[in-house]
């Protein structure tokens, strides 16, 4: 990235101010993306856990598995999903406060006698996947936040910073330049006017 800029005292500055915001900015910037990479990197590990503890549970009524074929899948419905936002570095995330369901009415006398423990089985299952569902929900908007603060971070250290630097360097030597050159000037016009007061 070229940086424009005039061989002057004042881009000199604005380029010197923008530079010391960059400089005292980077800092937080990386702090930020270290604990996005972190909360990242915790959300995988608790999305897997929820694939472990799924597949455990399934497992677990595998056994029950070939009674579900006398299930009416509609007498469990999931009513409502609420939800909450919570802000991790400055990323708002979901997070899954309750599951509502509802149970449509049905014959105790006529229904296996498993249909309770059934219901419940089936609710278990479901909070584990949406569970597992929010914290991949929320594993990918931080990462991607986490993608674009190491861009920023980046482009800072190894972009503007020292294009700024640059920069700089270039505005402050042609000053010292015309500085000296205005000085030897004035050398010159000053020994000529002596001479010309001798002669």
């Amino acid at each position: 990235m070229a940086i424009k800029f005039q061989y002057n005292k004042t881009s000199l500055q604005s380029l010197d101010k923008q530079l010391k915001m960059r400089v005292r900015a980077l800092p937080t910037i990386k702090n930020k993306e270290s604990a996005l990479r972190s909360e990242v990197k915790k959300a995988k590990e608790v999305a897997d856990e929820f694939d472990g503890k799924l597949d455990d549970t399934l497992n677990g009524i595998s056994d029950m598995l070939q009674l579900y074929d006398e299930y009416t899948p509609d007498i469990l419905t999931v009513k409502d999903v609420n939800m909450s936002v919570k802000k991790i570095a400055g990323v708002r995330t979901p997070v899954l406060d309750q599951v509502e369901y509802e149970i449509k009415d049905f014959s105790l006398f006529n229904a296996p006698g498993w249909f309770l423990d059934g219901i419940q089985h089936v609710k278990e299952v479901v909070n584990i996947a949406l569970e597992r569902e929010f914290y991949m929900r929320k594993m990918e908007l931080l990462d991607r936040a986490r993608k674009k603060t190491t861009q920023k971070v980046n482009l800072y250290e190894k972009v503007q910073i020292p294009g700024f630097q640059e920069a700089i360097r270039k505005i402050k030597r042609f000053l010292e330049d015309e500085e000296n050159l205005s000085k030897s000037a004035q050398k010159i016009v000053k020994t000529r006017k002596a001479m010309e007061d001798e002669a």
